[in-house]
């Protein structure tokens, strides 16, 4: 975060900005599967944000303001590229049984599949909303759309995950054990 510490006199915005940088670098990752390219378009929003700092109204909004960077840098990105990027495994390193970790792998993997599957539009709603934690007026705000599109999305998306999950489930043999979200 040398960018940060070299444009960052206030020590209040330079703290929030290292604390949403690992979140931003999450949701990226999420939406692209390449932890180069998630790296680069956090990079590049952290960078537009710092470029664009005056025209942010309320530091309360940072967090909000950049993933709204994000999500636009990331539209700009598959303009650009018009190419669909392959998830690469990364393989566990823990103190874990054999057992334990192919079977988090097991899962892990279903799941990725699974949002994988899902549209772009329904995979950002469901990995904002769920993954980072974002109310449904953040996410309408930063992806620019209504916020009944946002529910709809939402619901249509955690429906598709729950059928594709119990599907896989049942076509390999395994009990899957489903939990209310929120």
């Amino acid at each position: 975060m040398g960018i940060v510490n070299l444009f960052c006199r206030n020590p209040e915005l330079k703290s929030r900005l290292e604390n949403t940088r690992p979140r931003l670098y999450r949701l990226a990752y999420s939406w692209c599967h390449d932890p180069y390219l998630a790296d680069d378009l956090v990079q590049e929003t952290l960078s537009k944000g710092l470029k664009n700092l005056g025209k942010l109204r309320k530091l309360e909004t940072l967090e909000s303001w950049l993933f709204t960077i994000l999500t636009n840098t990331w539209r700009s990105h598959l303009r650009a590229k018009k190419e669909h990027v392959e998830y690469n495994e990364e393989s566990f390193h823990d103190d874990s049984t054999p057992e334990q970790v192919n079977s988090r792998f097991e899962t892990i993997n279903s799941v990725q599949q699974a949002i994988g599957q899902l549209g772009l539009g329904q995979r950002q709603v469901v990995t904002l909303v769920d993954l980072e934690g974002f109310s449904y007026a953040e996410v309408a705000e930063i992806l620019g759309i209504p916020i009944g599109t946002v529910m709809s999305r939402l619901c249509r998306a955690r429906q598709a995950l729950k059928e594709s999950l119990l599907e896989n489930a049942s076509e390999n043999g395994l009990e899957l054990k489903l939990v209310k979200i929120k």
